[in-house]
């Protein structure tokens, strides 16, 4: 059931990847471009979350 999951998450991926790079070549009809939003938001999300919890490991302010 796990690797189901993972399989599911990997493919999401891979598709908002492709999405992204699509909308970057232009010519991406307007799903392609909102999936290609929702991607780059959710890395940003990410990436954002990744920071807090590393600066709240070292400690917050230095």
């Amino acid at each position: 059931m796990v690797v189901l999951i993972l399989s599911v998450v990997v493919l999401v991926v891979i598709g908002g990847c492709v999405c992204v790079f699509w909308e970057a070549r232009g010519g991406a009809p307007r799903w392609a471009r909102g999936v290609a939003r929702a991607t780059l938001l959710g890395g940003e999300l990410v990436r954002s979350a990744s920071r807090n919890s590393r600066s709240q490991q070292s400690g917050g302010d230095d």
